[in-house]
């Protein structure tokens, strides 16, 4: 049987994390997967991917590293990406991962205009949503929490948004049978959206948005964290064979 892999391309902060755990965790949660079951790989402190063959899907994490800096470890990853691609992996990005993943496949990753966008925020569904098998346990709006300064400002040739917010008009891509990403954290939970938000008060009012306004507006977000149970659903990660 073999393993699910984590690409781990940061980690949360130290106080997030003494308190919240770290990202391979709230993946795992999400995504339901035993323990025994993954393996996890810290791309950005310089380990090595296995081969996609080696692997039954992959999961890749945000992290506070910017895609536009092209550092090596994320240029080889996105390499691994592509060779994924090629072998038809199941493959779910959020939010760094789902940058990485835009831009390894051709898109164009850069500053989101207007600054951050942070918080509880409202998701719309688009067109191409409704004949998706990963979306149609979504209404046509439902809340997510985001944390993002970088964006996919150009998809990849041939891929389909899914779904936008206010601000960013690509936060669910797909772009083949196996693969999707997300720009919004479905394995956030409510606690840990507030706890970046307490970390980036000071950087949200320089850029001219009130924190306690957005503190008061984090709700739960039960619709958005049931992605990745669903992506590992339906493409047997829980029980995979592959």
């Amino acid at each position: 049987m073999k393993p699910v892999l984590i690409i781990r391309t940061g980690q949360a902060p130290d106080n997030i994390r003494a308190r919240h755990g770290d990202f391979p965790h709230w993946f795992r949660l999400s995504a339901q997967l035993a323990s025994h079951r993954l393996r996890v790989v810290n791309v950005a402190a310089g380990e090595a991917l296995p081969s996609p063959q080696e692997v039954s899907g992959a999961l890749i994490t945000g992290s506070a590293a910017m895609v536009t800096d092209r550092a090596a470890w994320s240029e080889r990853t996105a390499g691994w990406i592509r060779n994924a691609m090629d072998a038809d992996l199941p493959m779910i990005g959020v939010c760094y991962g789902h940058q990485l993943m835009a831009h390894a496949l051709g898109g164009r990753v850069d500053y989101l205009a207007g600054g951050r966008e942070i918080g509880t925020v409202p998701i719309e569904l688009l067109q191409d949503a409704e004949q998706d098998a990963l979306t149609t346990f979504l209404p046509a709006k439902f809340r997510a929490h985001t944390t993002h300064e970088q964006s996919v400002l150009e998809t990849p040739k041939g891929a389909k948004v899914l779904a936008r917010s206010e601000r960013d008009p690509h936060h669910l891509i797909r772009y083949g049978r196996n693969a999707i990403s997300a720009q919004f954290h479905p394995e956030f939970n409510a606690d840990v959206m507030r706890a970046y938000i307490r970390r980036k008060h000071h950087d949200m009012r320089r850029e001219g948005f009130d924190p306690h306004h957005t503190y008061r507006q984090v709700a739960p977000t039960p619709l958005a964290r049931r992605l990745l149970k669903m992506f590992s659903r339906h493409h047997g990660l829980s029980h995979a064979t592959r």
